[in-house]
């Protein structure tokens, strides 16, 4: 195999680039912020980035409908184009690059060769292996079989967005195409899940930054960053309140509808739901689906498409008797006031699994 060839470190780009030493740091702080981590990890993060080694990556496309990454490019902190010209070097990625058929190829194997055991391999889209893989095919080779080929020499595999992470919608009932995600064929490797459909722009960043600077980030148990994923939606949701409270909006156009009610009654799945978007958000953190007023999906979880039913059916009172209601610990000195709330929240919570079992049970009948 071709020696890799020398990578460039970042302080190396950084000092070509013109970069100041007081943009650089105020990324790292933001990197650092995003990452749930503690302020201090801040000058970490700027040690370990100014020695280490330009990464290459190699972005591969596969059953997916571009929006991962149409979300990628529009992140901003740090923003995509300071990801690829100045915290890794994105030599291969068949949506973005100018190069085409023969090129194209030949790219990706001189990429894979100078890099061999180096290069970070990115993953956008499921897996087909219906009838040989036939579904998804590039240069006459199918998507298992790039893939595959391309995983041997890879440190590391982030692979963005559900369809990647767990198959997504091309593996939702009845999956004609055997469409699986990249761990059920790749296991030998570190896998990190960038879960959503699309993932949160900043989210997919910063976990790159982690792994270039710090390597591979603390992951639940479906090998998502825990930074991102530790919490449900429903935990930071500021409509979580409205919830202890009992107040749920019916219909999208009713008074809790335009009060900012909880949006349980219309089918939300964030109490199920593990991401970012509450506290992350949209748009440079402008909004999230919630805010806009429309209930979660549950986008970011495995077989999202298919598990919960309906989107606008709310969730079985079982899924949700173990949420906890907020504000459990007020202090001593308002003991008697807390168990009393505590006890309207228990009491609302079980007016909520009622509604939901009675709605369960008219729908079987």
């Amino acid at each position: 195999m071709t020696t890799a060839k020398r990578l460039e470190t970042i302080e190396d780009v950084l000092t070509a680039n013109g970069v100041s030493r007081r943009t650089f740091l105020k990324f790292c702080i933001s990197t650092a912020s995003f990452m749930a981590l503690a302020p201090s990890m801040s000058t970490v993060i700027a040690k370990e980035l100014l020695k280490a080694r330009r990464p290459s990556v190699i972005y591969l496309s596969f059953q997916e409908c571009t929006g991962c990454l149409e979300s990628l490019t529009r992140s901003y902190t740090p923003s995509v184009e300071n990801m690829i010209f100045n915290m890794v070097s994105l030599d291969y990625d068949d949506t973005l690059m100018a190069a085409a058929g023969k090129q194209s190829e030949e790219a990706l194997d001189t990429v894979i060769k100078e890099n061999y055991g180096h290069y970070m391999m990115v993953v956008d889209g499921a897996v087909p292996l219906g009838n040989g893989g036939v579904y998804n095919t590039q240069g006459g080779k199918s998507a298992v079989q790039i893939l595959t080929d391309s995983a041997k020499g890879a440190a590391a595999i982030v692979c963005v967005g559900t369809c990647s992470s767990f198959g997504g919608i091309p593996l939702a009932h009845p999956n004609p195409t055997g469409a699986v995600p990249v761990s059920d064929i790749i296991t030998d490797k570190p896998i990190i899940n960038v879960s959503g459909c699309p993932p949160i722009p900043a989210v997919i960043t910063s976990t790159l930054v982690h792994y270039v600077t710090l390597g591979v980030p603390a992951l639940d148990a479906h090998h998502r960053p825990l930074a991102f994923f530790g919490n449900t939606i429903h935990d930071r949701c500021y409509r979580r309140p409205f919830f202890d409270e009992g107040k749920f909006a019916k219909t999208f156009d009713d008074e809790g509808a335009r009060n900012g009610w909880c949006l349980y009654e219309l089918g939300c799945k964030g109490p199920t739901t593990y991401n970012a978007c509450a506290t992350t958000k949209w748009n440079e953190g402008t909004s999230f689906p919630i805010e806009s007023g429309h209930p979660c999906l549950g986008c970011s979880e495995p077989n999202f498409w298919d598990r919960n039913g309906s989107f606008y059916a709310p969730l079985a009172a079982g899924l949700i008797s173990s949420v906890a209601p907020i504000g459990e610990a007020a202090g001593a000195g308002a003991a008697a006031g807390v168990g009393t709330a505590a006890l309207s929240r228990l009491r609302n919570r079980a007016k909520v699994r009622q509604r939901a079992t009675e709605k369960q049970t008219s729908k079987e009948e």
